[in-house]
């Protein structure tokens, strides 16, 4: 895991709420993500991850409180905060019809970059698909293409970058790919904050995690910060620590599960 930055945090996030109708989906959510770190947000289905996210990046607009990227508040300088920022969704945003050298070209295209053709090299070493650069996607693997999805989402060298439960659907082997992929970012300067329901993901990865539960984060900090929550339970006479599945069914219990947002 990498060193928590000591600078400005590159996310900070006060008093969010946000209402759809009459469901109350963000009740004054507070939290701050230091730069070069990866911040693991933990909920079940409906807890509001993807709402926050899409505050963060400036798809939706919140009810009430405030949140800044980069030093720039979503709504005042929504501009500044796409500019510096990165987002992969839950499903590949990859054009199965091209390659992957292709795929990355476009992109840099797009956003009116100089020298599109070595930006995709360079990023196709980066995450290992050298060799399957001139291949269709529609022949990667799910693993593959999800690396080529987060490839993408870094041309242009975003400081900060979204990913939105970036391994559903994914294999093992696949997952673990991408887990290399996120270790990578970070590793590199990049802040990283993901949305997760994948308790393995968020203990492998997070320098630190929040657990989103009813809205609110009920608590936060580092894995073995919270595994400090429980006591360690005793097993043939060998103290078991608590894992952070203990720790988050011990705070979120087990309710039924709302409408997925």
């Amino acid at each position: 895991m990498t060193a928590a930055a000591t600078a400005e945090p590159a996310i900070r996030v006060e008093g969010l709420d946000k209402s759809y109708k009459t469901l109350h989906v963000l009740r004054g959510v507070d939290f701050e993500v230091a730069r070069g770190s990866i911040f693991a947000l933990l909920g079940a289905n409906g807890a509001g991850k993807t709402t926050i996210i899409k505050i963060l990046s400036t798809l939706l607009r919140a009810d009430a409180g405030s949140a800044s990227v980069n030093g720039f508040d979503v709504v005042a300088r929504a501009a500044d905060v796409r500019e510096s920022i990165s987002l992969t969704g839950q499903f590949a945003a990859v054009d199965e019809i091209l390659t992957g050298r292709e795929n990355l070209v476009l992109v840099a295209r797009l956003r009116h970059l100089t020298g599109a053709g070595a930006i995709a090299d360079e990023l196709l070493e980066r995450f290992s698909l050298s060799d399957a650069a001139t291949r269709r996607v529609s022949e990667y693997s799910g693993g593959m293409r999800r690396r080529l999805d987060i490839a993408m989402s870094l041309v242009g060298d975003p400081r900060v970058i979204f990913l939105d439960e970036p391994t559903t659907g994914l294999d093992p082997q696949a997952r673990l790919e991408v887990w290399r992929a996120v270790r990578d970012l970070a590793g590199r300067g990049t802040t990283v904050l993901l949305t997760t329901q994948n308790l393995d993901e968020a203990e492998a990865l997070a320098d630190r995690i929040a657990i989103l539960h009813g809205g609110r984060i009920i608590v936060s900090g580092t894995l073995a910060e919270l595994k400090k929550l429980l006591p360690p339970a005793t097993v043939e006479y060998a103290e078991k620590q608590p894992t952070l599945e203990d720790v988050f069914l011990a705070l979120v219990g087990e309710e039924p599960r709302k409408e997925p947002r």
